[in-house]
């Protein structure tokens, strides 16, 4: 029984992965909002019916794509940091991690755009993607920890004005860290998304040539204004 039980499963693992591969392949012809069970059960030689016993519905084969894009992309930067040589050399570390999704991005340019691209019209994803989404901001988030503690880390300037933010932004990110600290890395979290979405779609196309040198000054730029200096 376990042997037939087994068979099962993997079974289910190859069709799963199948599905999610032809999805894929959908999204990078025809994008999101066109991705239909209906057309991938089709070019997998499968009836609808027995596509929805694996995804219900769009929006859950979407959510798969998503969650798995996700840990692609953190499971990059999580590399990238544990690759890191220099403990101590906290801007190292940082950049490390952005370049690292730069070249996940860039390699894998439909499932970038399916996170952070245009909206699914239609679809709102679920609380299951929302710890898939925090992989790569936890990894900046533990370089600025480590040189907060080891005292590479200097204070970045924090407006008067923004402080109650910046309390309430602490308290729901990171209460180990100074507020000013976690507003100068929420904004440089979407500043390295920026950075790598004008590149991905487009806008810098005759305006920065050598884009290789231009993101690691870039990166290094946010590092400086984190607070992040070698200690």
């Amino acid at each position: 029984m376990t042997t037939i039980r087994g068979a099962r499963e993997r079974a289910r693992i190859e069709v799963t992965a199948a599905i999610k591969d032809e999805a894929r392949r959908q999204l990078a012809a025809e994008g999101a909002a066109k991705l239909s069970l209906r057309a991938v059960a089709r070019e997998l030689g499968m009836v609808s019916s027995a596509l929805y016993r694996y995804f219900p519905s769009r929006d859950d084969l979407l959510t798969a794509l998503i969650v798995d894009a996700y840990a692609a992309v953190g499971a990059a930067a999580e590399a990238a940091l544990a690759a890191a040589r220099e403990p101590h050399d906290h801007p190292a570390r940082w950049t490390a991690i952005c370049s690292a999704v730069r070249i996940w991005a860039l390699a894998h340019p439909h499932e970038y755009a399916l996170i952070y691209g245009s909206p699914v019209p239609g679809y709102t994803a679920p609380q299951d993607t929302v710890g898939p989404a925090s992989r790569v901001g936890l990894a900046l988030i533990s370089v600025s920890r480590d040189a907060h503690r080891s005292g590479g880390l200097a204070l970045p300037p924090l407006a008067e004005e923004l402080r109650p933010e910046a309390h309430r932004l602490t308290a729901d990110i990171a209460p180990d860290l100074p507020p000013a600290v976690v507003v100068a890395l929420v904004a440089a979290w979407s500043q390295l998304f920026g950075l790598i979405s004008f590149e991905l779609f487009g806008q810098f196309n005759r305006v920065v040539e050598d884009r290789d040198a231009f993101f690691g000054q870039a990166a290094a730029r946010l590092a400086h204004e984190v607070g992040l200096r070698y200690r």
